[in-house]
């Protein structure tokens, strides 16, 4: 596994990417390709028979190949051609019954014609595929990639055929200990291609990646880098942001790096009351890629969260990458468009996307509607923290959300983790993966979930918590879950306490709610009642306008998500509800408090 954090650069600086790291297109949904979505034929493989083996089965067809009889003697044990068919992108899980628990290995094929203009190249495009991916093209091995929310790249020049050409994807979801996520977790562990995929054709020199922000600190200077595939030093690039009145030149150095510091006069920065995005093109002699960028900046003074050099409070909620009205991973632009339209309804002016990096689709929306997002990298529970790979694979994950969302003004936050129990290996664990993040992405801020220690003196009449996590002192923005009046107490118990910290910084709290089954009513006493869930909210939010340096809420969750740890029969049926949503779109009591509450916070300002 490569340390991929360390190939990002400081903003204004050129550092150059090591020479072995993978290439990760940069904007590839705005580049020049050909769509593979559609029906893929697939083997469902528990046994991982389809792999070759040369010792144990010498005469064995593997599935990569792709293969037919020769003859009507040829044994061959499988068939594409006959096989079922599931929708890419899309999860195995939802789309066949028998496959609703499965975890395994899953056999993707799509046959494809593809036309290369002489002199360019192509490269084989994923949004995501869960959890490990190996690529086949006409039998030949791409290569593997690891994660299950992040994209890869893999060049096929030279290997692609004019027609008949055969990828085969062997999909695996099985959960490991030493894997991110870890064996638990609490989202139901959605199999496939579950994110779109493409053919991108690029000229043989070509516009790698960019980044194009604010400089940090500054409200008038945009940073950044261009970075040049296939070329030499030298090389001319061009950056224009016609409405911004910029128009520049610079050019590349033997690492392929052209460097970016440009003075502005004018600029409307990117705010949720005024989500400004600019057009950018960057272009070289043989290439040219647009973009839609806003620029805004997010600091920290004390306890505050500063937007633009003024204080604001996060009005958010917590979101899963459950699709709404039907089961299964969410993945489309109409998904996203549903989700942060409840969230603006809501009157959200920020989103937690949990527990992972979302599609790309969602960030996109969030960069348009205004909204600010906490992105998260899938560090969940009790991770393998003295594994070294376990380190790396983390590492790897959140450099791939970075190298993809880094020009997306909507991101403010990244997260390194979610309700990690304190110990000395984790601590360790986290915060050198802190430091990394600061290192690719120094103008964002860093954050984590943290859990809270009970209080022990705990009494009928009080209950006093200090958020002492020695993570705290190396984040950015402090986020802590906890669910007073569903695991811990009665939703009274709110009332009587309070929260401090030593750490002179500001608080998200990241989680808080109850489950609640959509149109089942009862009295506030009653648990599993959209009536106590209302309770729950009325009694946190009074408790959460006590603290002092609380700037801002993300309660869990917008809407019900499908989890196999929630098993109670006609209430959870492998669902936690403790969304403000059904998944077919239906309000709870507790939606219309958390909506009276962002209307007080946003007259507030």
């Amino acid at each position: 596994m490569k340390y991929l954090l360390l190939t990002l650069i400081l903003l204004g600086t050129t550092t150059g990417v090591r020479a072995d790291t993978p290439v990760l297109i940069g904007n590839a949904p705005a580049r020049a390709s050909q769509s593979l979505n559609g029906k893929w034929r697939v083997i469902v493989d528990p046994f991982e028979y389809g792999l070759y083996d040369a010792r144990m089965q010498p005469s064995k067809e593997p599935y990569f190949n792709d293969a037919k009889p020769k003859d009507k003697s040829t044994r061959l044990e499988y068939d594409f051609d006959t096989s079922p068919q599931l929708d890419v992108p899309g999860d195995w899980n939802s789309q066949m019954d028998k496959l609703f628990f499965y975890e395994g290995t899953v056999w993707y094929r799509q046959k494809f014609d593809y036309s290369l203009k002489p002199g360019n190249r192509a490269w084989l495009h994923f949004g995501a595929v869960n959890y490990q991916a190996s690529v086949w093209l006409n039998g030949e091995k791409l290569g593997d990639h690891t994660g299950g929310f992040t994209p890869f790249d893999f060049e096929i020049t030279g290997k692609v055929k004019p027609t008949g050409n055969s990828v085969v994807v062997k999909a695996d979801n099985t959960r490991h200990k030493e894997a991110v996520p870890t064996t638990n977790a609490d989202w139901w562990n959605y199999g496939g291609i579950t994110r779109e995929v493409s053919v991108i054709q690029l000229p043989a020199t070509f516009i790698e990646d960019y980044l194009i922000q604010l400089q940090k600190g500054s409200g008038n200077v945009i940073a950044g880098w261009v970075r040049i595939n296939g070329g030499k030093a030298g090389q001319k690039v061009s950056v224009r942001i016609p409405e911004a009145g910029i128009d520049v030149t610079t050019t590349t150095d033997e690492t392929g790096y052209a460097a970016l510091h440009i003075p502005v006069s004018s600029l409307k920065l990117w705010s949720p009351e005024e989500p400004k995005l600019y057009e950018v093109t960057v272009s070289t002699g043989t290439d040219k890629v647009t973009d839609r960028i806003g620029f805004r900046s997010i600091e920290t003074r004390g306890t505050d969260i500063l937007l633009n050099g003024k204080p604001v409070f996060l009005r958010g909620v917590s979101i899963h990458e459950e699709a709404p009205f039907r089961s299964g991973r969410a993945f489309s632009d109409e998904d996203a468009r549903t989700l942060l339209g409840w969230a603006k309804e809501l009157g959200c002016n920020f989103v937690r996307l949990a527990h992972y990096p979302h599609n790309e689709f969602m960030l996109r929306e969030a960069d348009r509607l205004g909204l600010m997002v906490w992105s998260e990298t899938p560090v969940y529970w009790t991770i393998a923290w003295d594994n070294p790979a376990t380190f790396a694979n983390a590492a790897n994950q959140i450099d791939e959300s970075i190298r993809r969302d880094k020009n997306r003004a909507a991101i403010i936050l990244w997260s390194v983790a979610n309700e990690t129990p304190i110990g000395a290996a984790r601590t360790d664990f986290l915060t050198r993966l802190v430091r990394q993040v600061k290192q690719a992405d120094p103008t964002r801020l860093v954050t984590a979930a943290m859990l809270h220690e009970a209080d022990a003196k705990a009494t009928a009449t009080s209950n006093s918590i200090v958020l002492d996590d020695p993570l705290g002192a190396v984040l950015d923005v402090l986020g802590c879950n906890e669910y007073i009046g569903w695991y811990d107490g009665t939703p009274e118990k709110a009332d009587r306490t309070t929260w401090s910290s030593p750490y002179n910084k500001p608080l998200i709290m990241s989680e808080f709610g109850a489950d609640a089954l959509f149109g089942k009513h009862g009295d506030d006493q009653t648990r599993w009642t959209e009536e106590y869930q209302e309770k729950v909210f009325q009694h946190q939010l009074a408790m959460l306008d006590r603290i002092p340096f609380l700037r801002g809420t993300s309660p869990w969750i917008l809407m019900d998500f499908r989890s196999p740890r929630r098993t109670l029969p006609d209430i959870e049926d492998y669902f936690n509800r403790k969304g403000l949503v059904s998944i077919r779109g239906e309000k709870k009591k507790a939606f219309g408090v958390m909506q009276d509450y962002y209307r007080r916070k946003a007259a507030e300002k």
